[in-house]
């Protein structure tokens, strides 16, 4: 038997050994690993030449509009003549109007130093005073920010509340100086009807002056639309029978019948049940758009958005072939539906794997 000091030293000893045996071990294994800095990341690949790479797209618009560009561009800089310009020469293109006009108001809302100075220029111009309607509709939903309820401050709402208040002053202002025949002012209170929650037959009361003079204006029944939906002011019947009965009485071409399309998607879509999509009526819809897209002119302002919608749904259900031509003529542009809700990258993702799953589908 060992006496205590032989059992003390044999224990230093043997925790000696162990050390060193444990410390030679470490740096082994620190010599087998590669702890080299990471590099930068490799370039983005596109998965066919010409597709635009994601840091280079724009959220703004769904598609491009080059004269509208550089009238936002002067009005960013401080000039207003070119926005009256365009404006001018849009003449009664109404949903070319309504869009550039939309487009011209977010810029102002961020900075309207150029409107006042159209406004005390030029006042009573209906133009001016249609862009000023729109400001104050895109300051108002600024104020409130894109999060859901549970997500917005009670002074977020109360803001939210006063400035579509103004807002709708100013579309009343828009309207007294407006063309008779001109939707636009009515278009732009669309959206402040739906942030007010406007009572059924009030709104019914203002989409009637829309339609009387734009039967089939699309941004004014996309927009239309959301007011009938179940996270507003309707329900999912309401959302669909609105929907339906557009889409129905349109003619081809006007493509309205996206709607369908999107009030499907307002109630139903979870990405997590990609079966979903594979279902008999939801193909016929999207089928149905296919069709009123290639029936509608080229220059269809809104064509852009409508194959977007395509370009999302066609691959869920199989048509990733199909999709490519659309994702081709929006490339570098995500400012709609679906990647408004998304997001950009999501937008990449889904063309990529597109222009993949199409190699293997030929």
């Amino acid at each position: 038997m060992y006496d205590s000091q032989a059992t003390a030293t044999i224990m230093l000893l043997g925790g000696a050994v162990v050390a060193v045996v444990g410390c030679c071990w470490f740096k082994w294994k620190m010599s087998r690993v590669d702890i080299t800095p990471p590099g930068p990341p490799a370039p983005y690949t596109p998965p066919e030449p010409g597709l635009v790479a994601p840091d280079d797209l724009r959220t703004d618009w769904g598609g491009p509009d080059e004269e509208a560009d550089d009238a936002l561009r002067a009005a960013e800089s401080g000039n207003w003549h070119a926005a009256a310009d365009l404006l001018s020469r849009t003449g009664q293109e109404w949903d070319l109007r309504s869009r550039r006009a939309k487009a011209l108001g977010a810029v102002a809302a961020q900075d309207d130093g150029w409107l006042l100075n159209w406004r005390a220029q030029q006042p009573g111009d209906a133009d001016a005073a249609l862009v000023h309607a729109h400001a104050m509709v895109v300051l108002a939903w600024l104020v409130r920010g894109s999060l859901g309820t549970e997500h917005t401050t009670r002074e977020q709402f109360d803001g939210f509340h006063r400035v579509l208040h103004e807002a709708r002053d100013a579309c009343a202002e828009a309207v007294a100086l407006a063309d008779p025949a001109d939707p636009s002012p009515y278009i732009a209170e669309l959206l402040v009807a739906r942030g007010l929650m406007y009572p059924h037959e009030e709104f019914r009361s203002l989409w009637a002056e829309v339609v009387a003079r734009a039967p089939h204006h699309y941004d004014a029944h996309f927009t239309a639309l959301q007011y009938w939906c179940a996270k507003w002011r309707g329900s999912q019947e309401l959302a669909e029978e609105f929907a339906t009965t557009a889409a129905q009485s349109a003619p081809p071409g006007s493509l309205l019948r996206v709607l369908p399309v999107v009030s499907w998607y307002e109630h139903h879509v979870s990405d997590a049940d990609t079966e979903r999509f594979l279902r008999p009526e939801i193909v016929a819809r999207v089928e149905a758009l296919s069709e009123d897209v290639a029936a509608a002119p080229p220059d269809h302002p809104w064509l852009p958005s409508a194959r977007h919608a395509l370009a999302y749904f066609l691959p869920l259900q199989g048509r990733s072939a199909e999709a490519l031509p659309h994702f081709r003529a929006v490339d570098g542009w995500t400012g709609t539906f679906p990647w408004a809700y998304l997001g950009a990258g999501r937008y990449v993702a889904a063309r990529d794997e597109a222009f993949r799953s199409a190699l293997t589908q030929v």
